[in-house]
């Protein structure tokens, strides 16, 4: 989720997810996978998105472990960084190779060309009656279930306490005024700080500008399903980060800096004040222990009252001959509690299901997380569209911010990119 991630999609620190999608599913110790011959499936091949490099692989690779002894077929796993993961996916699907599992940020292409399994075919059905209804909502498909999702996250604003009492500000903003105005604040203390670390780049462009434009009342698309990406909303969002950016608020040429690896190493370094961050930030920062942040509902100006946006990521399943009960067996396994709660925890995001939210309730460090997630706000994801927008906008929606760009130039051709589907 780096959430390109989108995808993506997020909690906080040391989250403890209590998953109640037990099981069920196959009812066998053995997945009874067999190819169009008969012959008896010996392997199923997973590629996964690399959230951290300290956990990511050691899960997947314990997981195959034990998926090996539970049904006695091999889990060829290989983890691919969310740079990468979209084309090397891509060029697999092309060349008909696909993965059996594969973990990114999309689904709805893949799932209109039919060559996904949905969920009544290897979900269990305690599973997708546990699951949040902005979960499945975005996972559902012409009417089915096919974007199974692994793990979720919302984001908030992140401050810096120790710079807010340097520059003389006692409360996080909530209005796009107070914003801009302790963001002139922080940056006028001098010696590198910024007020806002602002990142538009490829990796995630699509996040940052989201939950703006869903705080100025836009979104990407209105309730008739028609896409507004150039609407006046969203071109006053991009205008006002582009402001930002003019006025030597954020970091230098924030439309080309990515989220992990050049905004968030600023705010843990002490030199911004803000930023928009969720669980993967929180739990960095509570292991340095070297910054004292708070985290806020985001400051708003259109909308009635502060919004979020989340993101889910996706275990697509993908359809090949004889495959599918030991692909069933693979989401039996998964969602058993121990194995989905080791993965969310260790990787510091937020729960998919009705029950986990009950379990997050009692982490008060969670809460403005938790309070929001059930009527969280997602891209379009169940559109097959999107995918294409999706890479558009992250490699040219930070053109807009920079010395020249122009916000609306961009989003009416990134509108018309949507309105030609691609």
């Amino acid at each position: 989720m780096a959430r390109s991630r989108t995808a993506v999609l997020a909690g906080i620190g040391a989250a403890v997810l209590a998953l109640a999608a037990c099981g069920g599913g196959s009812g066998s110790d053995k997945a009874k996978g067999t190819n169009s011959s008969g012959a008896k499936v010996s392997s199923i091949k997973l590629v996964a998105a690399e959230y951290s490099k300290e956990n990511t692989a050691k899960f997947w690779n314990d997981f195959a472990t034990k998926y090996k002894a539970k049904t006695g077929v091999t889990l060829d796993v290989q983890v691919v960084s969310w740079n990468d993961i979209a084309q090397q996916s891509t060029t697999m699907v092309q060349n008909n190779t696909p993965p059996d599992i594969l973990n990114i940020n999309y689904y709805s292409s893949y799932a209109k060309d039919n060559l996904l399994y949905n969920a009544d075919e290897v979900l269990p059905s305690s599973v997708q009656s546990d699951l949040l209804d902005a979960f499945k909502t975005s996972g559902t498909f012409n009417g089915k279930l096919y974007g199974f999702p692994d793990l979720s996250s919302a984001r908030a604003l992140f401050y810096n306490k120790t710079l807010f009492r340097q520059a003389g500000i006692a409360a996080p903003p909530t209005t796009w005024d107070e914003f801009e105005a302790d963001a002139k604040k922080l940056t006028g203390l001098g010696n590198g700080t910024i007020g806002y670390a602002e990142p538009l780049g490829p990796e995630e462009a699509q996040a940052e500008f989201s939950i703006w434009a869903f705080n100025n009342g836009g979104d990407w698309k209105d309730s008739s399903g028609k896409w507004t990406i150039n609407s006046d909303k969203n071109v006053e969002t991009l205008a006002f980060l582009k402001k930002l950016s003019d006025e030597k608020l954020t970091q230098n040429n924030p439309g080309k800096t990515n989220r992990t690896d050049g905004a968030f190493p600023l705010f843990k370094s002490g030199k911004a004040g803000m930023i928009v961050g969720f669980g993967p930030l929180s739990s960095d920062l509570d292991k340095q222990k070297k910054i004292d942040y708070g985290i806020a509902p985001m400051p708003t100006k259109g909308a009635s009252s502060p919004q979020t946006y989340g993101v889910t990521d996706y275990l697509d399943a993908f359809k090949k001959p004889g495959n599918q009960d030991a692909v069933k067996a693979f989401y039996d396994l998964y969602y058993q509690p121990d194995e989905v709660n080791t993965f969310i925890k260790a990787e510091g995001f937020l729960p998919v299901t009705k029950s986990g939210l009950d379990v997050f309730k009692a982490q008060p460090n969670l809460k403005v997380y938790i309070d929001t997630l059930p009527n969280v706000h997602l891209t379009p994801n169940q559109d097959p569209t999107w995918d294409k927008v999706l890479a558009a906008v992250q490699q040219n929606i930070g053109a807009a911010v920079g010395p020249s760009g122009d916000p609306k130039k961009v989003l009416d051709n990134l509108q018309k990119t949507a309105e030609s589907g691609g």
